[in-house]
Order: C-alpha cells, then structure tokens, then sequence
C-alpha cells in the first residue's frame, strides 16, 4: 500500500504528483500492460537484446 504523508498547508496536487511518482515507480501498470497478451519467451529475450543494444550504444557515444 503506498502512503504518501500530506503536510500541513501542502498544495493537494504536489501530494497527487509524489503519489503518482511512487505508484509509477512500483512497476504495477507495466505488469498490467506486459500481461494483456502473451510474449514468447523468445520474444522476450531478443527485445532485451535490442535493448542491452542500443543502451551500450549510446553510452559509446556519450563517451
């Protein structure tokens, strides 16, 4: 369960966007997505690759 303390005076929406944050950070609207259709595991896999790819790729080009 997240609890997100709301201060004495806080501004409602500042408290929405820190809640928004941690909800978002929980990772429970991704699970949801990822589960609407199945992905084979070899699917899986070599979308990963693809992003271990460019991920290495652009810290090549920053350095």
């Amino acid at each position: 369960m997240i609890v997100v303390p709301v201060k004495e005076g806080e501004n409602v929406e500042r408290a929405l966007k820190r809640f928004k944050r941690k909800f978002e950070k929980t990772g429970v609207i991704k699970d949801l997505r990822n589960r609407q259709a199945y992905t084979k595991p070899s699917v899986a896999r070599r979308a990963e690759i693809k992003k271990a790819i460019y991920i290495e790729q652009l810290q090549r080009e920053e350095d």
